[in-house]
């Protein structure tokens, strides 16, 4: 049986802080669950429930007491100035999942031409068939849950919105933290067949997992995604001695450089940058060819997997080549290493 922690009061933590004793030690290599609550702590378990839209428990901080990650989780042999590996075996879900929205929340939330988005509305996504199947939406008025029939379905593509280890000496919170450590940037990439590479800044490096989502649409467009219950189960390798400037992702058939920041032409920037710099040091380009294969290549991709305007929380970029892009011999060296 392998390693697990939890959902439980101990286990879930609204602040990223290497302060936190660890809640588990595992080896390199070793594999190990999690426990995850979803994005509103468990909140919204049905349609009458959009009764507490406006005045939830976790909406009464400042800031919003929202997404619990599960953790820390301690990887022997990690020291400052690492690199974790976290390669994601299985993401298992909850039988359902709900998404939210509130007045305020933009782009739409106090649209006077989409008039039916400035009301408190929450739709309970079940899983069925590897679909996420909505049946209706339920809106808070005058005091009463009102129910309005919807007929969608939409492909299950479950990943890990919430991914970090502890920042070097910053306190953070998982709704709003955001760093080459990682954080809230709700990257669809971040799935089981992904290799995601996060810096490393203490002993252990200290994992923090959550905020998992069925299924979303790039940007996160009203800030909220198909939030669920899950476990996931992961094992950790240790890159000793390699630090890398932000969260770098490996797919079997690509890899993508992470940006978190704004304006998005800002974060743009910046992952498309960090991903030369990747080709530059580790797969032997040069300056100019790095260059080049983002200029020209039409293999060459920029995914805005989150532009939320959400408070303080910035956009998330990732630039992503594929490996057939890349010249053979340059593929032949990285095999050779």
């Amino acid at each position: 049986m392998i390693k697990k922690i939890d959902r439980n009061r101990e286990s879930l933590k609204y602040t990223i802080d290497y302060r936190h004793p660890p809640l588990l030690e595992v080896e390199p290599g070793e594999s190990f669950a999690l426990e995850t609550e979803d994005a509103a702590s468990g909140t919204y378990r049905s349609l009458d429930d959009a009764a507490y839209l406006l005045d939830a428990w976790y909406l009464s901080y400042s800031p919003k007491m929202a997404n619990p990650l599960t953790g820390p989780v301690y990887v022997r042999g990690v020291e400052p100035g690492d690199t974790l590996a976290v390669e994601i075996e299985r993401i298992d879900l909850d039988t359902q999942g709900a998404t939210y929205w509130r007045p305020g929340h933009r782009p739409l939330g106090d649209s006077i031409a989409w008039g039916d988005l400035s009301k408190p509305t929450l739709v309970i996504g079940r899983r069925l068939n590897g679909e996420v199947v909505m049946e209706e939406a339920a809106t808070w008025e005058n005091g009463r849950v009102h129910r309005h029939p919807l007929g969608l379905r939409v492909r299950e593509s479950p990943f890990i919105g919430t991914i970090a280890v502890a920042p070097e000496r910053e306190v953070e919170t998982p709704g709003l933290g955001q760093g080459s450590w990682g954080g809230n940037m709700d990257v669809r990439d971040i799935c089981p067949g992904t290799r995601i590479l996060l810096p490393c800044y203490h002993a252990g490096a200290l994992l923090y997992v959550g905020d998992v989502h069925a299924c979303q649409g790039d940007t996160e467009f009203y800030g909220t995604a198909m939030e669920i219950r899950s476990t996931v189960t992961l094992r950790c390798e240790v890159l000793k001695h390699r630090s890398v400037p932000f969260v770098r992702l490996e797919k079997a058939k690509s890899i993508v450089s992470v940006a978190c920041a704004r304006p998005l032409e800002e974060a743009v920037w910046r992952a498309s940058i960090q991903l030369m710099e990747w080709l530059v040091q580790d797969f032997g380009c040069t300056q100019r060819e790095a260059y080049l294969l983002l200029g020209v290549n039409p293999d060459f991709r920029i995914n805005v997997y989150q532009m939320a305007p959400i408070a303080r929380l910035q956009y998330t970029v990732g630039a992503e080549i594929s490996k057939e892009a890349l010249p053979n011999r340059q593929l032949e060296k990285k095999s050779k290493d």
